[in-house]
């Protein structure tokens, strides 16, 4: 390194993402340890979310700490502070609409954001939001021919509801069983499942028939 040449911080790409869409993403583990966020084709460390603030909760303990409860309308994810970092979001509060920049994190077998970020959004800033990532996903979206999206629904449908005697069935388990379906079809539909209200998930990664 030169002289008076400063080592770089790498700083991750901060994914515009729904909420829903980082719920059902495969955390990757390495030695025990949260190492990314697999979503189709993109590994995620890094997100910028937008959501109402719909619980607050301020530990006075021994160990001092901030969780948040971020809504969107797709799902909802923690967001977790410790130590000196409360100062910067202890005026957060519930009912607020806010956007989150922060790097994912990974306890007890839930996906979590620790916030860099959170600014108050006037609430017209969700639908913009949604809209702006729909635009994208359809940009980006997988070419099924029509006459095989029904069937490719069916399927996956399918194999949801006869894993309600087991108490739901992982999405990973719902990729392996079906090989004939790219898991970026199935995540895809599965999303939109989510949204319509027709599967929900009793954990991250697990889904369940609603009807």
């Amino acid at each position: 390194m030169a002289n008076g040449e400063q080592p770089q911080f790498k700083r991750y790409t901060a994914y515009k993402l729904r909420i829903g869409d980082i719920l059902i993403g495969k955390p990757i583990l390495e030695a025990e340890r949260f190492k990314l966020l697999e979503l189709g084709s993109k590994n995620i460390v890094r997100v910028n979310v937008i959501g109402n603030i719909v619980d607050k909760y301020e530990s006075d303990g021994e160990r001092k700490f901030l969780s948040l409860t971020l809504d969107d309308g797709s799902g909802q994810i923690k967001l977790r502070s410790f130590g000196d970092d409360l100062e910067k979001f202890k005026d957060i509060n519930q009912g607020e609409t806010v956007i989150v920049i922060g790097l994912l994190k990974y306890w007890n077998n839930e996906i979590y954001i620790a916030p860099d970020i959170i600014k108050a959004q006037d609430p017209k800033y969700l639908l913009v939001r949604k809209m702006e990532i729909e635009k994208e996903r359809n940009k980006n979206a997988v070419a099924v021919p029509r006459e095989q999206i029904v069937a490719v629904k069916d399927k996956i449908l399918g194999t949801i509801k006869n894993s309600e005697d087991d108490g739901g069935v992982d999405i990973d388990k719902i990729i392996m069983s079906l090989r004939d379906i790219s898991p970026e079809i199935i995540n895809q539909e599965i999303q939109k499942f989510l949204e319509e209200g027709i599967i929900f998930e009793p954990r991250p990664g697990r889904v369940r028939y609603l009807g």
